[in-house]
């Protein structure tokens, strides 16, 4: 592989069009411009086309000049280190081994023990062959079924003699065919899901059809002016009811319908019900993957809603624009007719198989403008690098658990005054890399499967969990689509950044609190949204104290200040994921304890923030080199 070949394998665009093509610009007239000069991006302001150039306020190139040249050093004796410690400590003769070699299994790579003790990546890990078979299945099922019936005779586009663009088969307008394709893939799409939801939930898949009905029927039935209101409280209560009732069993709701005795140890009498509970599909604990689809639901009701103030007429012809050509932002804020939001448009969303697991999210009204006009931004090139770009991960990702064992080492609790200040920081990161990598393959995959598929969602993790530097830039590029989700349906909503500071950090408030209630309803997991609201403030306020305009004149004075505040936004993030994710707040109060409890320990946490302010000046940099490219990501 080439250089340039690899350059092209880590691209910014092998991630997400979405990053090189402005939310408000035509897909189609950016993609001729890259293709005419692959270096660089076209820019646009207000849709409309103005020229190649870096973005205005880049910075001249710092990467040859002597400061970056020690950073590189820096690089090259830290980095190894990093690695080595981890590795130490997880060797059999470390002291610690026995504690947790029981969470340790047999590897593929011979002559080392897996730390497979992660339950959330476990179950991704074992069901990784299947899910790679279904990945190649669905789309050959699709191709064969959309042939059988011939769908490419009125539902694609064949070159005219005449010189236009295309012309339709068959005769049908744009919009016909358009409402052609989005019925064809329905009727591939609503079996599949059914079979889909079926194996995986066995008798529970009746649960999930009853909630989306009864969502959808809140939707239709009540006036327009309460739905907003009862789509939030009914699905908030979804997920409570979830985890307080644990999937709704089937015994027990038969038990308390028929009035069934109950025992002494609070148990009842075997009835029918029971039975169904034992066929519960091969996930079993349906109520902890729907975390996901209530965000669909929820977008649903949502767009529903909007539309309804959209008229009869179609948005496309009032603004008369090519539904074909629709930029990003478009698709997703753009009602579509009335018979679109409808109950099998609906059920073929919320239970569309590629994305039903994991995300990413995609709302519905970019969804359905995908089933109508295939996006432009995907081709077969890009969908094999972005292929390509997860292999690599996974790879990655298996040589670390191969050869480190945070996870296991963190699971055990062990004393840890046998770690030094620098084992027991590196620790912690390595179990924060953990979490990264255990989260960005599930949704690159399934993303990778939607895209097979035809459907292109927006990238989940746009940097690396080490390329983070500010909360607020952090939240952008983590669980991307669901960030997007929360603008769109929470943040925005709530009054979005209008209102001064105050308001502000109160809409943060709640949409860190909805967050977290969503990924699981526990005390640790509040905890962690409460602190990146608290740790957004310290960002907020040195913006106001040292505002950029101030320092026009001296840009290395303001870089080296924003480097140390980074330092310090790295060290809050670690600590609002480790509550969150891994130790909770006693868990960090030992390890902190444990790193600060002595002198050289202080002495190791100055020269590790040191070494941090070099990492920050780099990720400034990479960002840099980017406006230069006219790419400004925002994370």
């Amino acid at each position: 592989m080439s250089l340039q070949d690899l350059r092209r394998l880590f691209a910014v665009e092998t991630l997400d069009t979405r990053f090189v093509i402005p939310a408000n610009a035509p897909p189609r007239e950016v993609l001729k411009e890259i293709q005419q000069d692959s270096s660089r991006t076209a820019q646009f302001a207000n849709g409309g086309l103005k020229g190649k150039n870096t973005a205005p306020d880049a910075e001249p190139s710092r990467w040859n000049t002597p400061e970056y040249y020690l950073y590189y050093l820096v690089f090259l004796i830290c980095v190894p280190l990093m690695f080595k410690s981890v590795y130490d400590v997880s060797k059999e003769s470390h002291p610690n081994y026995p504690r947790y070699a029981r969470l340790l299994s047999n590897g593929w790579i011979p002559g080392r023990k897996v730390d497979n003790s992660d339950q959330q990546y476990a179950g991704f890990r074992g069901n990784f062959p299947y899910l790679v078979i279904l990945l190649i299945l669905h789309p050959l099922l699709r191709r064969a079924y959309d042939s059988f019936w011939r769908a490419g005779t009125y539902t694609q586009t064949r070159p005219s003699s005449f010189g236009a663009e295309g012309q339709l088969t068959q005769g049908l307008t744009t919009s016909a065919a358009a409402k052609a394709r989005l019925q064809q893939r329905m009727s591939f799409d609503i079996p599949f899901s059914a079979i889909f939801i079926f194996a995986l939930h066995g008798f529970s898949a009746f649960k999930i059809l009853a909630i989306l009905y009864m969502n959808y029927a809140l939707a239709k039935k009540l006036p327009k002016k309460y739905l907003p209101a009862a789509t939030w409280i009914f699905n908030v209560g979804i997920l409570f009811a979830n985890e307080l009732c644990r999937g709704y069993s089937y015994g027990k709701i038969v038990a308390f319908l028929l009035a069934s005795p109950v025992s002494e140890k609070g148990r009842v009498a075997w009835n029918f019900g029971h039975t169904l509970d034992r066929y519960g599909g091969l996930l079993a604990r349906w109520d902890v993957h729907f975390n996901f689809t209530v965000l669909r639901l929820i977008s649903f009701n949502l767009d529903y809603y909007w539309s309804l103030n959209s008229g009869t007429n179609s948005p496309l012809e009032k603004k008369q624009l090519d539904p074909t050509n629709l930029p990003s932002r478009t698709r997703i804020t753009l009602p579509h007719s009335p018979s679109t939001y409808t109950f099998l448009p609906y059920l073929s969303y919320t239970l569309y198989a590629p994305l039903y697991l994991a995300g990413p999210i995609i709302t519905f009204n970019d969804y359905i403008s995908q089933l109508q006009h295939p996006p432009l931004t995907l081709t077969t090139k890009r969908t094999l690098l972005y292929a390509l770009r997860f292999l690599v991960c996974l790879l990655t990702m298996e040589i670390m658990i191969h050869y480190l064992y945070p996870v296991a080492i963190f699971h055990a609790r062990p004393n840890w005054s046998t770690y030094t200040p620098f084992q027991l920081s590196m620790l912690a990161y390595f179990n924060l890399k953990h979490i990264w990598l255990k989260l960005l393959l599930p949704w690159r995959f399934f993303r990778l499967w939607a895209m097979f598929d035809t459907i292109d969602a927006p990238e989940n993790m746009v940097r690396c969990m080490s390329d983070n530097f500010s909360v607020m830039r952090f939240w952008r590029g983590w669980h991307r689509s669901f960030n997007a989700w929360t603008l769109r349906y929470v943040y925005v909503p709530l009054g979005g950044s209008r209102g001064g500071k105050v308001r502000v950090v109160a809409n943060y408030l709640l949409v860190f609190t909805f967050i977290a209630i969503w990924h699981d309803i526990q005390l640790r997991l509040l905890m962690w949204g409460w602190l990146v609201t608290v740790f957004v403030l310290p960002e907020l306020l040195a913006h106001q104290l040292f505002p950029k305009e101030r320092y026009r004149d001296r840009p290395e004075t303001y870089r080296v200040l924003c480097g140390l505040g980074a330092v310090g936004e790295i060290l809050l993030l670690m600590v609002a994921n480790i509550v969150g994710f891994a130790l909770g707040v006693d868990g960090l109060m030992e390890l902190v304890k444990g790193i600060v409890g002595s002198f050289g320990g202080w002495v190791y946490f100055v020269a590790a923030c040191a070494t941090l302010f070099v990492g920050v000046q780099v990720m400034f940099e990479v960002r840099e080199g980017e406006k230069r490219r006219g790419i400004v990501m925002r994370c």
